[in-house]
């Protein structure tokens, strides 16, 4: 079938594979270097007590069939190696098949981690990234032009992400209709970055001119993707634009960069490889018909699936980063729809005084993202995701998001236990561990730039309550910490 595929469209798989691969490569480091003390055999929700009420119906992965913290740490390696590989064009040198297996593994290696990862692995990125991979499984390889069907696919998962992320916005919180969001979103987001300060103070009306830009962003350029080039590839660059804006303001893990990623399949490659001067490749051979096969019947899998997240852009109730399948492909998306107006932190500190007095003085643990101390400017971390640093935040706004894991947290600190510390940006105690753990809740607020001259302090806080009182170890019980 002649139609099958664009081979104009080579630049344009080459880099969405590429830069694909190297989201999938900091997935799996992430995974790797965060998984013992989250969800190890003792972590704060261990992977295995999970499994003995989760049937694999329910959380399909491969650890239904063994689950060791060495065998997690060769499933997130080998997610590692293989997405380096694909990133240095490993899948381009290989038969097309063994492209596409490359590319499955990966799927199924970064589903089974999901799929038991609970509360740390509940955001919307991680379906993103999998459906996302499930797409680029069709693409193909060099061997062949890439299908123009998969190609579509693409630009309805972009759709998808932010026409939903605009009407989940117009359906909730009244200040993105009047247009006053970004009066508190820079100060209040999950993680601010290095220049989410500068961003907070910049002049009120054009704030409301961000907010009115991000409607015409995600309500409007979306539907242009659908029209044909050089229209669509106009309405790409919009969506990638949109996109470096964010992640100058703030650190939002690989949602943004996915997003990018995902915009780039909307660009016409031919045109772009002419403007940039590059050779074309040799001509392309005919797509296989076992794989025509394939693609066409993934693509009808698509669309039926497509039922439920289109009835959920234009229901009432909608919902944003869902999955109405437990293998996360052709899922809902979205975000802020609502905005905080205060930014609640939660502080942890300890001491090593064997009774608590007036006079005790207690040292604060650091965080690697999160605001703490408020002369430390935020630092930039995505595409890399502090799964902690993230919770820690709900945690600040409502004791329910921690209400499994924060007391066992602070059994691990009592202990100085190593994986947990290595979330850390410091620890206080590192000869010896303390006697007592407590956290307190502050309101935190950017510094204007006179107080910055004059403390050198990008934030003030005002202590609000008691989070947590002060804990030792005889305090907390033995079905609460499991050393």
């Amino acid at each position: 079938m002649q139609w099958f595929t664009a081979p104009g469209y080579w630049l344009t798989r080459l880099v969405v594979q590429r830069s694909l691969a190297a989201l999938y490569l900091v997935a799996f480091l992430v995974a790797a270097n965060q998984f013992r003390a989250l969800l190890g055999e003792r972590g704060l929700l261990p992977i295995p007590r999970f499994l003995t009420w989760a049937p694999f119906r329910r959380a399909p992965s491969l650890f239904h069939l063994h689950y060791s913290d060495r065998f997690f740490a060769l499933t997130a390696w080998t997610g590692a190696v293989v997405s380096a590989a694909i990133m240095v064009g490993a899948a381009d040198l290989v038969p097309l098949w063994a492209a596409m297996l490359m590319w499955l593994l990966l799927w199924a290696l970064y589903l089974s981690i999901v799929n038991v990862g609970q509360l740390w692995y509940g955001f919307g990125w991680e379906s993103l990234l999998l459906e996302a991979g499930a797409l680029a499984v069709f693409l193909g390889n060099a061997r062949t032009g890439p299908p123009v069907l998969v190609l579509w696919l693409f630009r309805w998962l972009v759709f998808r992400v932010e026409f939903g992320a605009g009407l989940i916005k117009l359906r909730g919180d009244p200040c993105w209709r009047d247009l006053t969001c970004l009066y508190y979103h820079h100060e209040t987001q999950p993680m601010p970055g290095p220049l989410s300060w500068f961003f907070h103070h910049l002049p009120k009306p054009l704030h409301r001119v961000e907010v009115g830009a991000n409607h015409v962003a995600q309500l409007v350029v979306p539907v242009a993707l659908f029209t044909p080039q050089p229209t669509a590839s106009v309405a790409a660059g919009l969506v990638i634009v949109t996109q470096l804006w964010l992640v100058a303001s703030g650190n939002f893990a690989w949602l943004n960069w996915l997003t990018i990623v995902l915009a780039l399949a909307a660009v016409d490659g031919s045109r772009a490889a002419d403007v940039l001067g590059l050779p074309k490749p040799p001509p392309q051979p005919a797509a296989p018909l076992w794989f025509e096969v394939l693609v066409l019947a993934f693509v009808t899998g698509v669309a039926v699936l497509s039922y439920w997240p289109a009835r959920n852009l234009f229901s009432r109730g909608q919902v944003m980063n869902y999955s109405f399948n437990r293998f996360h492909l052709v899922n809902a998306y979205g975000a802020f729809g609502s905005i905080n107006r205060i930014r609640t932190e939660i502080v942890v500190e300890g001491t090593d005084e064997p009774e608590i007095t007036p006079d005790t003085v207690w040292r604060e643990y650091g965080f690697k993202g999160k605001p703490g101390d408020p002369k430390r400017l935020p630092r930039q971390w995505a595409p890399y995701h502090l799964r902690l640093d993230w919770l820690m935040w709900f945690a600040g706004m409502s004791s329910i998001y921690a209400e499994s894991w924060f007391l066992p947290f602070a059994a691990k600190l009592l202990h100085n236990d190593r994986p947990t510390l290595k979330l850390l940006r410091d620890n206080p105690f590192p000869g010896s561990p303390p006697t007592h753990v407590r956290a307190r809740l502050y309101e935190y607020r950017f510094t204007n730039w006179r107080e910055l001259r004059r403390t050198g302090a990008w934030w003030e806080r005002t202590l609000i309550r008691e989070y947590l009182p002060p804990v030792t170890l005889r305090n907390l019980t033995s079905d609460v910490y499991h050393p």
